[in-house]
C-alpha cells in the first residue's frame, strides 16, 4: 500500500509522462532499461524497454527539459517489417548518423541470443552482431546491461560474472566496429550483503566510462545503487589475461530514490550525460511485474 499526500506546490511525482499519440491516447511505456543521449542536443534523451514489453521491444524519445520530462515519440524496433522478437533490450548508444546500436541481454534457454543490434532512425535492425564463440562458450543468463561507444569501440557492460569469471569481477567487453575485433577487461565489484551485485549501465563521458552498480536488494536491504567511473583504457584479447580497472564513486542513487518517500526501488538501470554534460537517471519498473510500477527519473547534474 501507498499513501500519497495533497500539498500545494510543484508535484514531486510523475517525474517521467509520455504526450498523447495521434488517437488521443498517451504513449504507454514501461520497463526502461537502458538510456542514451542525442549526441548534439542537450535534453534529448533516447531510452529501451526490455523483454517485459517482448512483443513491441521500443526506443523512446524523451524530452528531459520538460517537467515533469516527456516521451516525445516511441519508435518501434523492426525487423523486415514486423516486431522484432527475441530481444530483451538493455542497452542504447547513438551511432552518430541518426541511429542505434543496442545491446540485448541473451537468454539461451529461452532461444535469445547474446547480441548487438545496430538499427535506423525509424528502428529497422540493419545489422545483428553475435557474441563470438569465446564468450559463449562460458554464457549465464545475466548478460548485457549496457552499451557506449567511444570512437570505433562498443563497450558493453555485463551484468554479472560469467563462468570464467571471478566472483569478485565482471566484463566490459569490447567490439570494434571496423576490425570486428573482440576483447575485454575486468571490473571489480562491491561484496554483496544480500543477494547478488551486477552492473546495469555503461556509458562514455570524457575520460571516463561511469557504470551503474547495485544490488538486487529493495527498501531497508538495498545497500548499493552507485554510479562509479573508470578511466577510459583499450581492450585485451579473449582468451587470455584480462587487466582489472581501477574504479572510483561518483554517487550514492540511495538517497535519490528515497526522495519521493517511497521504498528504495531495485532496479536504477538507465544512465547517460546529454550533450551539455548534464547526467539523468531511469529506473526499471518491470513493466510492473512485482513491482509497485514507479518510474523514476531524475537529473544528476553537471558531470
Amino acid at each position: 500500500m501507498t499513501l500519497y499526500e495533497r500539498v500545494e506546490g510543484p508535484a514531486a511525482y510523475p517525474m517521467i509522462v509520455s504526450k498523447m499519440d495521434e488517437a488521443g491516447r498517451p504513449i504507454g511505456f514501461g520497463a526502461l532499461s537502458g538510456l542514451a543521449a542525442d549526441p548534439s542536443e542537450p535534453g534529448i534523451l533516447y531510452a529501451v524497454n526490455d523483454s517485459a514489453y517482448g512483443v513491441q521491444p521500443s526506443i523512446f524519445r524523451i524530452d528531459a527539459t520538460a517537467h515533469p520530462a516527456r516521451i516525445t515519440d516511441a519508435i518501434r524496433v523492426t525487423r523486415a517489417g514486423q516486431p522484432a522478437q527475441l530481444l530483451d533490450l538493455e542497452g542504447i548508444v547513438s551511432d552518430g548518423e541518426g541511429g542505434f546500436w543496442l545491446a540485448s541481454e541473451g537468454r539461451s534457454d529461452r532461444l535469445v541470443p547474446h547480441a548487438l543490434y545496430h538499427v535506423n532512425g525509424k528502428g529497422e535492425i540493419r545489422k545483428q552482431i553475435a557474441f563470438p564463440p569465446e564468450l559463449l562458450a562460458v554464457e549465464t543468463r545475466f548478460g548485457a546491461e549496457g552499451i557506449a561507444m567511444i570512437g570505433d569501440t562498443l563497450w558493453i557492460a555485463i551484468q554479472r560474472p560469467w563462468k570464467d569469471d571471478p566472483k569478485t569481477a565482471v566484463k566490459l567487453v569490447a567490439y570494434n566496429t571496423k576490425s570486428k575485433e573482440w576483447g575485454a577487461v575486468r571490473y571489480p565489484l562491491e561484496a554483496a550483503e544480500t543477494g547478488w551485485v551486477g552492473l546495469s549501465e555503461i556509458v562514455a563521458h570524457g575520460e571516463h566510462v561511469y557504470v551503474i552498480e547495485r544490488d538486487n536488494q529493495i527498501g531497508d536491504n538495498a545497500r548499493l545503487k552507485k554510479l562509479y567511473r573508470v578511466p577510459v583504457s583499450g581492450p585485451a584479447p579473449l582468451g587470455g589475461e584480462l587487466p582489472l580497472v581501477a574504479k572510483e564513486e561518483v554517487r550514492d542513487f540511495i538517497p535519490d530514490l528515497k526522495a519521493t518517500g517511497g521504498y528504495v526501488v531495485d532496479k536504477i538501470e538507465g544512465f547517460t550525460v546529454d550533450a551539455s554534460g548534464t547526467g539523468y537517471a531511469v529506473t526499471d519498473n518491470d513493466g510492473v511485474d512485482d513491482s509497485n510500477g514507479e518510474t523514476l527519473f531524475f537529473s544528476t547534474g553537471k558531470m
